[in-house]
C-alpha cells in the first residue's frame, strides 16, 4: 500500500474519532443567517468495535496539544478546544443542526509502520452527516460525508436566557456510525469491513457559548 494511500486510509479510520457539534451547508459561509460558538470544546470517545480496529492494526492514539487525551472507566476520548464555529445549532430540533467549525489540536496514530498526525481539523455537519477536512503528517487530506450523526440520540441542554442573548449549550452521547463512503474506503483497502452501517464507531460531546445572530 502507497504512503499517501495510508495516509488517507488513517485519516478516514480517524475521522469518526474527531468529529463535531458544529457544523454548516457545505459551502455555506458565515453571515447573518448563522450564530456563532466560542469559549468550547468537542470530546470524542471512541466505542469497543474502533477500539477493535485500532488494536487490528497495532495503533496508539495520542493527542497533540491542546487537544487532551482523556482517559477513565468509560474508555478513552481525545478532547479539543473549539478554535471557532458558526452554524444553528436547531435548540428545538436537533436532528436538523447544520454549521461548521475549526478544532484546535489534533490526533497522532502511532502503527509499526509510521506515525501519522493528523491536524487543521475542520468539520461541516449537514443533513445529519458530516465530513471536513485535516492535515495529514503536512499533507492536506479531504474526507468526504465521513460519519453519520445520531443527533435524534444526543442529550441536549441549554440555559434559559432571554431570547437573543448568549447562552450555554451542551451536547452529550451523540453516536456516530459509518457511511457508505468509509465502508467502501475500508472495503477497497482491506477487505470486507468487520463493522456496519449501523455500528457505533464514537461518540461526540460538546460544550460551547452560542450567540444567535443578530435581527
Amino acid at each position: 500500500m502507497s504512503t499517501t494511500r495510508r495516509m488517507v486510509l488513517s485519516a478516514a479510520l480517524a475521522a469518526p474519532l474527531l468529529a463535531q457539534f458544529t457544523g454548516t451547508a457545505s459551502g455555506a459561509t458565515a453571515d447573518d443567517k448563522w450564530g456563532t460558538v466560542s469559549d468550547g470544546w468537542v470530546e470524542v470517545r471512541w466505542t469497543a468495535p474502533a477500539q477493535a480496529q485500532l488494536d487490528r492494526f497495532e495503533a496508539v492514539v495520542e493527542a497533540v496539544a491542546p487537544a487532551e487525551l482523556v482517559k477513565d472507566s468509560g474508555g478513552s476520548a481525545v478532547r479539543f478546544p473549539l478554535r471557532s464555529a458558526t452554524g444553528d445549532p436547531a435548540l428545538t430540533n436537533l436532528p436538523t443542526a447544520q454549521g461548521d467549525g475549526v478544532l484546535d489540536g489534533g490526533v497522532a496514530v502511532r502503527t509499526p509502520s509510521g506515525t501519522f498526525q493528523l491536524v487543521g481539523l475542520e468539520s461541516v455537519l449537514q443533513d445529519g452527516v458530516a465530513s471536513g477536512k485535516c492535515v495529514v503528517n503536512g499533507v492536506d487530506v479531504g474526507h468526504h460525508a465521513v460519519v453519520r450523526c445520531g443527533l435524534a440520540e444526543g442529550l441536549l441542554s441549554a440555559e434559559s436566557v432571554p431570547v437573543g442573548q448568549p447562552l450555554k449549550v451542551q451536547l452529550s452521547e451523540v453516536p456516530l456510525r459509518a457511511t457508505p463512503e468509509l465502508l467502501q474506503v475500508y472495503t477497497a483497502t482491506f477487505g470486507t469491513p468487520p463493522f456496519a452501517a449501523d455500528t457505533v464507531l464514537a461518540y461526540v460531546s460538546a460544550q460551547g457559548v452560542y450567540t444567535p445572530p443578530k435581527p
